[in-house]
C-alpha cells in the first residue's frame, strides 16, 4: 500500500466522484482539531500563513501567473454562479456549452439566460468537440464553457486549442477543471482561460466545501461582485479603516472567513500532488488507465470511453453475455459490497483510478468484477 492511502479494505476506484484524503490531510485536520479544543484561536496568526500557502500550491496547480488569482471558494458551483451573475451580460448574446454537462454546468446558465435574456446553445458534440462547439458560435457568442474532462464517459478536450481560437475570436472561456486539476498538468494562460473552477474533493484529494476559483487578471474587474465582507476588501483585517474598496487580486470572491479547516486539508493534499509532481501523477494515471482497459476487455466489457481522449475516467459496460437478465446496477452493488468503490455513469460503471494505486490493486478490482458478474 502507498503510504499515504493505507487502505485495507477497499480499492478507491472513485476519485471522479469523492476521493479519500491522503494520511497527512487526516493528520492535518486532526492536528488542527486538537489546537483548537487545548488552544483556541491562539495560533491564528499561523493559520493565516497556512492559508498563503495553499494559496500558492494552488497557484502552482493551475498555472496561475501569481497566487492572488486564485480565490477559495466553497465549491464549482459557487464558483460558475458568480461568472453567470457578474458577467455584463447584454440581451440577445448567448452561451455555448457542449450538451450533456454535469447539470452544475447548465443549470447556472440557463438561470442567467431566463434573468439577463440570453440563448444557451446546447452542442451536441462528436470525435471532434472543440470544433463543434467553435462551429456553435457566431457574432453574439459571449462566453463558452466546458468540462476539461466528462465527468461522464471521461473525454478530456483539447482545452489548449479551444481556448486559444475562442480568444482569437473575443470569446470569453469558462473551463470547469473538476475532473482535470489534481489528476492533469493544468495551465490556465497555455489555455486562454478566463475563469477556471475546480472543487478539490475529487481528484485533488481534499475535503467537500472547498474549491478553487481562477479568474484572468485581464478580465477581473468585468466581473461584477455579488457577495461582500470584511475578508474582500483590500484592507482586510483593518477593521477601522474606512475604505471599502475590494482587493484587487482573487480575494475579492472570498466575502467572509475563510473555511480554515478545509483549508488545513487541503494544503495537505496539494503538497503530496505536488511533491509527486503533476507529470508523473498524470503518467501513472494514463498507464492505470491502460492497464485497466485491456483487463475489461479481454473480460469482454464494452470500453464507452475513447482511449486517445483519456483522463482518468474509465467507463465499461459488460457484455450482454456477461450481464443475462441481471441489471447492471445490481453488478455495481456488488462491486460497492465488495470494498471496490466506483459509479454508474453514462450508461455503464466508471472507474477512476489515481496516481498511488498498484497494478495489484487494479487486478483484484477486475477479479472482484468478474466475481461479481452473474455470467462468468
Amino acid at each position: 500500500m502507498h503510504p499515504e492511502f493505507p487502505h485495507e479494505d477497499i480499492i478507491h476506484l472513485n476519485h471522479a466522484a469523492v476521493g479519500p484524503w491522503p494520511r497527512r490531510t487526516a493528520e492535518a485536520v486532526e492536528a488542527f482539531a486538537r489546537e483548537n479544543l487545548h488552544h483556541g484561536s491562539r495560533g491564528y496568526g499561523r493559520w493565516l500563513e497556512t492559508i498563503s500557502a495553499t494559496r500558492e500550491l494552488a497557484r502552482q496547480l493551475i498555472g496561475a501567473p501569481e497566487a492572488e488569482d486564485v480565490a477559495f471558494v466553497k465549491n464549482t458551483s459557487e464558483a460558475l454562479s458568480m461568472v453567470a451573475f457578474g458577467l455584463p451580460w447584454r440581451s440577445g448574446q448567448n452561451i455555448v456549452i457542449p450538451e450533456g454537462e454535469f447539470p452544475s454546468n447548465r443549470v447556472v446558465w440557463h438561470a442567467a439566460a431566463e434573468r439577463y435574456d440570453l440563448e444557451v446553445r446546447e452542442v451536441a458534440i462528436g470525435e471532434e468537440p472543440e470544433l463543434d462547439l467553435l462551429r456553435a458560435c457566431d457574432h453574439a457568442t459571449a462566453l463558452v464553457s466546458a468540462s476539461a474532462v466528462r465527468y461522464d464517459s471521461g473525454l478530456r478536450m483539447d482545452v489548449q486549442f479551444l481556448g486559444n481560437e475562442l480568444h482569437g475570436r473575443g470569446i470569453m472561456f469558462c473551463v470547469d477543471a473538476i475532473q482535470h486539476l489534481g489528476a492533469l498538468p493544468f495551465d490556465a494562460p497555455g489555455c486562454r482561460a478566463d475563469f477556471v473552477m475546480a472543487d478539490a474533493h475529487k481528484w485533488m484529494l481534499a475535503p467537500e466545501g472547498t474549491g478553487l476559483f481562477y479568474v484572468n487578471p485581464e478580465v477581473r474587474d468585468r466581473l461584477e461582485l455579488n457577495e461582500y465582507g470584511w475578508h474582500m476588501l483590500e484592507h482586510a483585517g483593518d477593521f477601522d479603516n474606512p475604505a471599502l474598496t475590494p482587493s484587487p487580486g482573487a480575494r475579492r470572491f472570498e466575502p467572509g472567513s475563510p473555511n480554515m479547516l478545509g483549508i488545513q486539508a487541503l494544503h495537505g493534499s496539494l503538497s503530496l500532488l505536488l511533491e509527486t509532481g503533476m507529470d508523473r501523477v498524470d503518467e501513472e494515471i494514463r498507464e492505470h488507465w491502460l492497464h485497466l482497459e485491456d483487463r475489461l476487455r479481454g473480460l469482454g466489457c464494452e470500453i464507452l470511453s475513447a482511449r486517445h481522449r483519456r483522463a482518468g475516467i474509465l467507463t465499461f459496460r459488460p457484455s450482454a453475455g456477461l450481464l443475462g437478465d441481471t441489471p447492471l446496477e445490481t453488478v455495481y452493488h456488488r462491486l460497492q459490497a465488495d470494498g471496490i468503490l466506483c459509479a454508474m455513469r453514462g450508461g455503464g460503471i466508471r472507474f477512476s483510478p489515481h496516481f498511488y494505486h498498484e497494478t495489484a490493486d487494479l487486478d483484484r478490482a477486475v477479479e472482484g468484477l468478474r466475481e461479481a458478474l452473474p455470467v462468468r
